[in-house]
């Protein structure tokens, strides 16, 4: 029961519908249009500007720089980057030049000063070795001809292989 003096007010807003789901696109797609979803959530708690530093490190660093230094992050104009205390030493003569080229590439001054924090390197990006192949035996010779022959021999040469 409502209170004296007190009208209920009707909003006269209109009802909330939900909007449609946008079409679906089965053709191929960007990569561009498939990761940005993906890569959000991971970039929702930082800067637009240092989510795009990350995600375009090796093309916004050039590659000699990306091997050997990672951004570890971006706050208040300053970069911090990871890498070996040599690295660290021989980037120092390069800061104004970095700087410039981030800024470049970012449309504008956002980076300021560059930071340096000893950092693991990062192992190589070498494929893994092939291993050698095996020797493979020949099957006992005494195995029965046809179907039954070829089921054992193959069963053999799996076991063999196996070590």
């Amino acid at each position: 029961m409502p209170e004296e003096g007190k009208s209920k007010k009707r909003s006269s807003r209109a009802p909330i519908v939900p909007d449609e789901p946008a079409p679906r696109n089965f053709g191929p797609r960007g990569i561009a249009a498939v990761l940005a979803p993906v890569t959000r959530p991971a970039f929702k708690r930082r800067a637009p500007a240092a989510a795009q530093i990350l995600a375009d490190w090796q093309q916004l660093a050039g590659p000699e720089l990306a091997a050997r230094a990672v951004p570890l992050k971006f706050a208040g104009g300053t970069l911090t980057l990871g890498c070996t205390a040599p690295t660290a030493l021989e980037l120092q003569y390069a800061v104004p030049q970095i700087i410039s080229r981030l800024n470049l590439a970012l449309g504008h001054n956002m980076v300021e000063r560059l930071r340096f924090e000893q950092h693991a390197p990062r192992p190589p990006s070498t494929p893994p070795a092939r291993p050698a192949p095996r020797q493979t035996t020949p099957p006992p010779q005494d195995l029965p001809s046809g179907p039954l022959g070829a089921a054992l021999a193959r069963l053999y040469q799996g076991i063999k292989s196996r070590g």
